[in-house]
């Protein structure tokens, strides 16, 4: 059913026999990733906590027709990924423009500018530049293109190959890489005209 070598062949398994125990062990180990992506697609942490829900209760549903042609995890992106597309369609129909700003800051961002090695032990003035260059980057990812913003948080946030992200959007490989390349000029652009701004 996975993959030969995927570690989640006994979960599967588990899921498709109605197992609790592995939905709720499929929970515990995806749901800090799958929060993490779907804060970065729609930009509030709380929707994406509700929205994660609805993923893994999807999953739980739908793990019978997985078929294994890629690993468990890229095709639970998939799932996450459509989901979160119907809801930021639905979201931007139930708040017209009204843009919904991050409610908190996670510890994984683009262009973060903690100091090396630093677990706070930065200046405070420093501490305070790092986390409004983080809010700044936030965002400036929240303001691409959804189509562009899925394929660079799938990329340099999630960190996932473009072959798995080429299974998850279904898009070519050729599409992928030029929409992770224009989406990462048009971050670059966005943040530095915004730190421009704020240095003026």
């Amino acid at each position: 059913m996975a993959l030969p070598d995927d570690p989640d062949t006994r979960l599967i398994d588990r899921l498709v026999a109605r197992d609790e125990r592995a939905f709720n062990e499929l929970v515990r180990s995806y749901e800090g990733r799958i929060v993490r992506l779907l804060t970065r697609m729609v930009g509030n942490e709380e929707e994406a906590k509700d929205l994660a829900q609805d993923v893994f209760v999807q999953v739980f549903k739908a793990v019978g027709t997985f078929r294994g042609d890629s690993k468990f995890s890229t095709w639970l992106y998939r799932i996450a990924v459509n989901l979160c597309k119907n809801r930021v369609k639905y979201l931007r129909v139930r708040h017209a423009n009204e843009r919904e700003e991050l409610d908190s800051v996670t510890e994984k961002s683009l262009g973060d500018a903690r100091p090396a090695g630093g677990q706070g032990l930065g200046r405070p003035d420093e501490q305070m530049a790092g986390k409004q260059v983080e809010r700044i980057v936030q965002v400036a990812i929240q303001e691409l293109e959804p189509s562009f913003r899925e394929c660079l948080v799938l990329r340099d946030v999630e960190e996932l190959s473009y072959e798995e992200i080429e299974q998850i959007t279904g898009l070519p490989a050729g599409t992928v890489k030029s929409r992770i390349h224009r989406a990462r000029a048009m971050l670059r652009e966005k943040v530095e005209r915004e730190l421009g701004e704020k240095i003026r």
